[in-house]
């Protein structure tokens, strides 16, 4: 039997964690739904060498809760948040770029956060092998953390393929893959979920056929540091939503690239398309990559159970966020700062210099090149 992934229920079996959590859990009755859900998605969650030492205690314990600490209120407000987590659990010796391996407490710490679902198809989700893959999804699961992307065997994926989510009386269906993993092949039996039209048109087959009220796909596509998406991923955003998918999330090139609110002209749905988050949270210092995006989209239905849902998009928009590095900011740990919040006197003269150049840049790009979505202002 398939299973979705309420997660109040996931993983009984497992030893429960002591690092608190928002729980999306199914309704007791698919009757009568609440109006509104909204979902929250941010890029990559990398962890480099110079992450790893600001992170390090006295104990020799790491500590990253000091990262997410003025993001963490809105990440839990949203009712299902979503990140891509860009580095594996590998185990000792825990080391950053080229080949990721962060330790436990990077994940403690982004589920403290809050976030409710991980995506785990990218580029560094075999780089540390077999190993580093089974023990990723083996912490996740013991976090009772939802992932989708990468599995232990080909039973799993069809067992737990697509991610089907159930909250505020929504059934959403998650898909996610990777343009590739470095030359990285996984070991027999695992899988990762790559993009293969074949394979990605049964997945949005299946889904289709559990009559969600979304399917959205989260891509790790594009061309690295390039601000605008690829033909390529233009026209395989294109050929997604003719084939059924809802909205598009993408993640992978390391600096925002434009979003689109399509509207369908023969039925009037409308469809989110963000090519590309950026970095949430990095030591990527080059221009555009020390900063990314924080995208809500709310969905609504009609509440009357004996009508035919008509989902809508109530409404979609964006926060720019920045990583300071201890480097500028002359903070022991890396922090994310929301955009628009920060105080003129928090940030030392050369780290309030790269904000400023960051968001200049992101805004000027988003401005001349999105399409019905535009920044939410606090």
């Amino acid at each position: 039997m398939r299973r979705t992934f309420p997660l109040a229920l996931l993983f009984f079996f497992v030893s429960c964690s002591s690092v608190a959590q928002k729980q999306v859990v199914p309704e007791a009755s698919d009757t009568v739904f609440p109006a509104k859900v909204t979902l929250l998605f941010v890029g990559d969650l990398m962890q480099h060498k110079a992450q790893l030492e600001a992170a390090r205690t006295s104990q020799g314990t790491y500590d990253y809760s000091p990262c997410f600490s003025l993001v963490k209120e809105q990440i839990s407000k949203a009712d299902i948040a979503i990140a891509n987590l860009e580095v594996p659990l590998g185990g000792k010796p825990y080391t950053g770029y080229p080949a990721f391996s962060a330790p436990d407490e990077f994940l403690y710490a982004i589920q403290n956060a809050g976030f409710d679902i991980l995506l785990t198809a990218n580029n560094h989700c075999l780089d540390r092998g077999k190993k580093g893959l089974e023990r990723t999804i083996l912490m996740l699961d013991s976090l009772h953390i939802p992932y989708t992307g990468t599995y232990r065997n080909k039973e799993e994926r069809h067992q737990h393929y697509p991610l089907l989510i159930h909250k505020n009386g929504f059934r959403i269906a998650f898909l996610n893959y990777t343009y590739d993993t470095n030359g990285i092949k996984p070991s027999s039996p695992n899988i990762v979920n790559y993009i293969d039209k074949k394979v990605i048109q049964q997945d949005i087959d299946t889904a289709r056929a559990w009559q969600p009220d979304a399917i959205i796909a989260c891509m790790h596509w594009g061309n690295e540091y390039q601000s605008l998406p690829s033909r390529e991923q233009r026209q395989l955003a294109d050929w997604l939503l003719e084939q059924g998918v809802t909205h598009i999330i993408g993640s992978h090139p390391h600096v925002i690239q434009p979003m689109e609110l399509r509207t369908d002209s023969l039925t009037g749905m409308q469809h989110a398309v963000v090519y590309s988050l950026g970095n949430f949270i990095s030591n990527m210092s080059q221009i555009n990559t020390d900063g990314g995006l924080i995208f809500t989209l709310e969905l609504e239905k009609d509440t009357v159970a004996s009508l035919i849902p008509h989902i809508r998009v109530r409404h979609c928009g964006y926060n720019l966020v920045w990583t300071a590095r201890p480097t500028l900011s002359n903070e022991k740990n890396y922090i994310i700062y929301p955009t628009d919040s920060i105080p003129a006197s928090k940030l030392p003269d050369t780290a309030r210099n790269s904000l400023n150049i960051f968001v200049k840049n992101a805004r000027k790009l988003l401005q001349q090149h999105n399409v019905g979505i535009r920044e939410d202002k606090k």
